[in-house]
């Protein structure tokens, strides 16, 4: 068009110059004849004699040949500027293939295009794989990430197909909760923080070789995705399901791909597979047996070839940290020296354990033998204690470590090991649960094989005789050989200060809007996100079921989606195979509570209801609008049975100003939409043992 446009000012000179002299011979012609001028020129311009008229016609044919000449010209100049541009586009697209097999080192060209190219934050994306790309008539496609090609003109429509056709990725086998857009999950976000993948993995190298066994990758990247855990992997599939063609990149500093982090302290613990910890394979509640990885090798590209990959992927760069983030310049910065640029960023870096302060003062020698459980290699390192030692001490009682201590407890019946649990609170997740029911958890606990030290707040911590001597407050003496640390999760925002995002001084995590967006081009979900519930106010939550339901939104909203997060997620626990529970909401036991109870039957305990169901995970198998319209039971009106010694199955609601905020459905499966509806309509009750109906506790 621009050479068009060139032709048109040297042509209509011309034609302005012929018209003029059309004119001024048709007025000589009629001054001549004695005619009035302003009567010639529509007469001289056809019948005029021989002198004049025949100058006139040579000229209109002369400005018309010029016309369609120029039209010719410019139709072929178009036609050749077409050709020549896919001709272009062919070449660079075959460019970086022949770069990765031939010349590593190329990569590092590529950021300086970057940069070069930015005063678009997208635009900077196609050019990074070659300098030379920005040509005078490209420069107008940048701004798509991907494909800018596809809107360089009306010839290259033929191009998207090559994208599209990509089935392999939303084809393979996935967990249930990933796949459904509903589908409420389980294992917590494993969005992992702490800087030491240096073990090699036994057992598992296939898989993280398979992921990035070379941890290089190229300079550019269209999605990147900061951590590698749980809500990256739900964020990754939607991005590709949305953009088949999508190349993301995720980034972890542990030393494997993403994988579920809830068998970590439950069905692993109970395998019989003496090389568990080398197959990392367990048997599920409903005897099935599968990989803690979300996929397995086949399912990744190398992180190197992601920018060639001609339908996209997901890479997964392993065993490197973001140390950096430049959100004005699109890029970070790794814990080598590598700089990556991206056109969108999703930042799930999760979080890691918090640590006792009297533990980290205690000193190197009672740091050694004392486990913060968080991964893969924490799981491996336990086990290994728990098979060498005689006694471990749980400090916590909370959900981590309640399930760690039924778990090391079953293990305890079958050798001589102690197994301790303390916590400041008087029962088992005193914090969570009332007071009756936290003490019945804690009898059964104590049947699992644990010894428990309730109202216990530790002094001090020493090393002597090749022990572990806690002191508490109260003046009682603990003896240990190991100590596992369950005390909560700190937000990991170690990218707050050089990306320049907010902090939420409440709750912790970055803040973010309604689309889970912290800043333009950069979202955040998981456990680091710090959100706002329309219900319940601002919010951090820490649950697995978030890690994915917020994961997945932020990868939709990364593709163009714009969609605002309502989702109230939920959480769960087991302690063992027979006793379970799911929650939503706010729950906490300084709340007023109201528990509604009946008696428990053989189906009701995670290993039934997961037998039932059909998955493993028994939270797989909830949705949204199957609660869209419940229908209460017909049984008769429950009794009060909330101070008998047997909480076989129930409800407890929590209420705040009269209103449920928060739900617990004890050993009752596969009704978490239930419980999900009525903390949405913000609705006061009058009497909960009608609401309690809905959830058909007192059926068969």
């Amino acid at each position: 068009m621009l050479k068009c446009r060139t032709v048109w000012r040297k042509l209509a000179p011309l034609a302005r110059a012929s018209s003029t002299v059309c004119r001024q011979n048709a007025r000589r012609a009629g001054l001549n004849n004695g005619r009035l001028p302003a009567c010639v020129p529509a007469a001289q311009m056809s019948t005029a004699p021989a002198g004049g008229g025949r100058e006139n016609q040579l000229y209109i044919l002369l400005v018309g040949a010029t016309c369609v000449g120029g039209a010719i010209y410019a139709y072929q100049t178009v036609k050749g500027d077409s050709q020549r541009y896919q001709d272009r586009i062919d070449e660079i697209s075959s460019r970086p293939v022949k770069k990765l097999g031939e010349e590593p080192a190329v990569t590092q060209s590529e950021p300086p295009a970057v940069p070069k190219a930015a005063p678009s934050p997208e635009g900077p994306s196609l050019p990074a794989p070659d300098a030379e790309i920005p040509t005078p008539i490209e420069t107008a496609e940048p701004p798509p990430a991907d494909e800018p090609a596809i809107e360089a003109s009306p010839e290259e429509a033929a191009e998207p197909p090559v994208v599209e056709p990509e089935p392999s990725p939303p084809t393979e086998p996935a967990p249930a909760e990933l796949a459904e857009p509903l589908a409420e999950s389980e294992p917590p976000a494993a969005e992992s923080a702490a800087a030491e993948p240096v073990e090699p993995q036994p057992g598992v190298v296939a898989e993280g070789d398979a992921s990035a066994a070379s941890h290089k990758a190229s300079s550019h990247t269209p999605y990147l995705l900061i951590g590698g855990g749980t809500a990256s992997f739900a964020a990754a599939r939607s991005i590709r399901a949305r953009d088949p063609g999508a190349r993301v990149l995720i980034v972890t500093d542990e030393s494997v791909p993403p994988y579920m982090r809830p068998p970590l302290s439950k069905e692993l613990w109970f395998s019989d597979d003496p090389s568990v910890t080398e197959t990392l394979r367990f048997k599920q509640w409903n005897g099935k047996e599968r990989s803690i990885y979300f996929q397995p090798p086949s399912f990744y590209i190398n992180a190197e070839e992601l920018e060639s990959a001609e339908n996209g992927g997901v890479a997964v760069l392993t065993g490197r940290k973001v140390v950096h983030m430049d959100v004005r310049g699109n890029k970070i910065k790794l814990d080598d020296d590598t700089e990556i640029s991206y056109d969108k960023c999703l930042i799930a870096t999760g979080g890691v354990p918090r640590n006792l302060q009297v533990l980290e003062r205690a000193g190197e020698e009672v740091m050694k033998r004392t486990t913060l459980f968080r991964k893969v290699e924490d799981f491996k390192s336990l086990d290994k204690v728990s098979r060498n030692v005689k006694s471990i001490t749980i400090i916590g009682g909370g959900f981590l470590g309640s399930e760690l201590a039924c778990a090391l407890g079953r293990r305890s019946t079958e050798s001589d090991l102690e197994v301790i649990q303390m916590y400041p609170e008087k029962g088992n997740m005193g914090k969570v649960l009332p007071e009756y029911l936290s003490n019945w958890t804690t009898e059964k606990v104590k049947k699992e094989g644990v010894k428990i030290i309730s109202e216990a707040l530790v002094k001090s911590v020493v090393s002597k005789d090749d022990k572990l001597e806690i002191q508490l407050k109260d003046g009682r003496l603990v003896k240990t050989d190991h100590i596992v640390a369950a005390v909560g999760l700190e937000p990991n925002v170690d990218l707050a200060k050089s990306a320049g995002l907010e902090v939420d001084s409440d709750f912790g995590g970055f803040r973010v809007n309604a689309e889970l967006q912290a800043r333009a081009n950069i979202w955040v979900a998981g456990d680091a996100a710090c959100f706002y519930d329309i219900r319940l106010g601002r919010r951090r939550v820490e649950h697995h079921d978030h890690a994915v339901v917020s994961g997945r939104l932020a990868g939709e909203n990364m593709t163009g989606a714009n969609k605002p997060y309502w989702h109230q997620s939920m959480f769960w626990s087991d302690l063992g195979p027979d006793v379970g529970y799911e929650a939503i909401g706010i729950v906490d036991s300084s709340l007023p509570t109201v528990g509604v109870f009946a008696k428990a039957t053989a189906k009701d305990t995670p290993k039934a209801a997961t037998e039932e169901s059909g998955t493993g995970i028994r939270s797989e198998s909830e949705t949204e609008h199957t609660a869209s319209s419940p229908v209460a039971s017909s049984a008769p009106s429950p009794t009060d049975v909330q101070h008998k010694d047997e909480y076989g199955k129930g409800v407890i609601f929590y209420l705040r100003d009269k209103v449920v905020v928060g739900i617990i459905l004890w050993n009752v499966f596969n009704r978490m939409p239930i419980a999900r509806k009525i903390i949405k309509d913000g609705e006061e009750h009058t009497d909960l043992n009608e609401v309690a109906k809905l959830f058909n506790i007192h059926d068969d």
